[in-house]
């Protein structure tokens, strides 16, 4: 599960115990990525606040897909299965349409998200990429091209979070050595309408 201890569902008790409540899915299931908080609770809070904040907050206006999109762009690029195997279950979930997610698939897979987006939608998946793997070589250089692609400053700014916070999840994972052994694949808070709801769904 991890390379660190944990502590369960069952054992847990005061405020690590209403944290599970608010995040669990199904038959009290509490991701991986969570019970790796479990010995300093505040740090899953805090996990979850910048998640539901970043990729399910009702002012995004990107849409949830493309959210989700570059999360496993840019968790696939950071070699991260745990998050890639769970964020592509979700935008399967959110695409409908396994044809569309099979290709996006392997698109990433093959680093060539031009294989599977264009215009805008690729102006953005390409600076998660710069993002990821260049973050020194940023200049403001790349926000006008995301202006010249059709992204408000706004929205450029969502891109930026979603990145980033895939950054962040991914280095816990990997860092302590998070699997997904009893997970259930692909769970996401799914009320998108109320920030602080974050049960899985």
């Amino acid at each position: 599960m991890t390379w660190i201890s944990t502590i369960s569902y069952d054992e847990a008790s005061g405020a690590l115990r209403r944290l599970y409540d608010r995040i669990k899915g199904p038959d009290n299931n509490v991701d991986n990525i969570m019970l790796a908080h479990s010995l300093r609770p505040h740090t899953m809070q805090g996990h979850m606040t910048l998640y539901k904040s970043v990729l399910h907050h009702p002012r995004n206006t990107l849409s949830k897909s493309y959210l989700e999109t570059i999360g496993v762009y840019v968790s696939l690029l950071n070699q991260c299965q745990y998050c890639v195997e769970h964020h592509f279950a979700g935008l399967m979930r959110l695409l409908a349409d396994d044809e569309r997610a099979a290709a996006i698939r392997r698109a990433f897979e093959d680093r060539d998200p031009a294989a599977a987006f264009s215009g805008r939608e690729l102006a953005g998946l390409e600076y998660a990429e710069r993002l990821t793997t260049r973050a020194a070589e940023m200049s403001a250089e790349d926000i006008a091209g995301l202006r010249r692609a059709g992204f408000e400053d706004g929205e450029i700014l969502e891109l930026n979070q979603v990145a980033a916070y895939f950054a962040y999840a991914n280095r816990t994972v990997l860092g302590i050595g998070v699997d997904t052994d009893g997970d259930i694949i692909g769970l996401s808070p799914g009320d998108s309408s109320n920030p602080d709801n974050w049960s899985h769904q």
